[in-house]
């Protein structure tokens, strides 16, 4: 994808998750593509790395989409020049463990929803008001295939996913209308982050998830065609309706 005109002004866009995975490589291809950025997380020391590598066009910010108190705060809390969030990127969400669902940590669950479904909606109701003042911006959430597709120990990450694809349908019809869009990307199977080691907790069992498939790696799928690369081709169809859902960006399979 060619950089924008620098005769345009540069969209503000904010990652959350950006420490690592898709929201890691989505940050550097936005700024790569001419984007400002402003990448969340919970690690000051990746989001500090995430800076020196990026360059000026991006802001480090650090924020755990589960504190609520400091998610509603984020608009007045950002340094000026930087409050107008015109793009939100919901990236950031995991998945904890892959027993069966009488067999699971309750606190499994409940920091699941914390952060896939409570953060998303949170962090979404805190910028939503200043895209519909302003009659421009763009809301995109990561869902999942995980969210359509059933598999053995998927239960709650699954139903945490489904719920960001009906939030981000019903979304789109509040924004009827309005000239801010609602997108929602579907990755599937992808290898190459720490998804699977944060959800199994340990690296061997995490590597033989991907044994006998092609998983698609996620920092070359923000490459071409794949999350990184359709976030920004997304950001530039902004004003061509509001409804619109990818998925299966990353496929899994022989």
């Amino acid at each position: 994808m060619e950089k924008r005109a620098m005769t345009q002004p540069l969209k503000t866009v904010l990652v959350t998750g950006a420490t690592a995975g898709f929201g890691h490589a989505i940050a550097l291809r936005l700024v790569k593509d001419g984007y400002r950025v402003i990448a969340t997380g919970r690690r000051q020391e990746r989001l500090d790395a995430l800076a020196k590598e990026a360059g000026p066009a991006l802001l480090p910010f650090k924020l755990d989409v589960t504190d609520t108190a400091a998610v509603q705060a984020l608009p007045a809390s950002l340094p000026e020049g930087w409050q107008e969030v015109d793009v939100l990127v919901n990236n950031a969400g995991l998945a904890l463990g892959l027993e069966k669902a009488w067999e699971t940590k309750p606190s499994d669950w409940e920091r699941m929803i914390a952060t896939n479904v409570t953060g998303l909606v949170e962090i979404t109701r805190a910028l939503l008001p200043g895209m519909v003042a302003r009659n421009n911006g763009h809301v995109i959430s990561l869902g999942s295939t995980a969210g359509t597709y059933p598999y053995p120990g998927a239960n709650v990450y699954g139903a945490s996913k489904a719920f960001v694809e009906q939030f981000m349908r019903n979304l789109r019809s509040d924004l009827l209308g309005k000239q801010v869009r609602a997108t929602t990307l579907a990755p599937g199977l992808c290898g190459g982050s720490e998804f699977s080691e944060v959800r199994l907790g340990d690296k061997k069992q995490a590597d033989a998830v991907y044994n006998g498939t092609k998983a698609a790696a996620a920092g070359r799928y923000c490459g071409n065609g794949g999350v990184g690369s359709r976030t920004p081709r997304a950001c530039e169809h902004q004003h061509r309706g509001n409804d619109a859902h990818l998925s299966g960006l990353c496929r899994s399979g022989g």
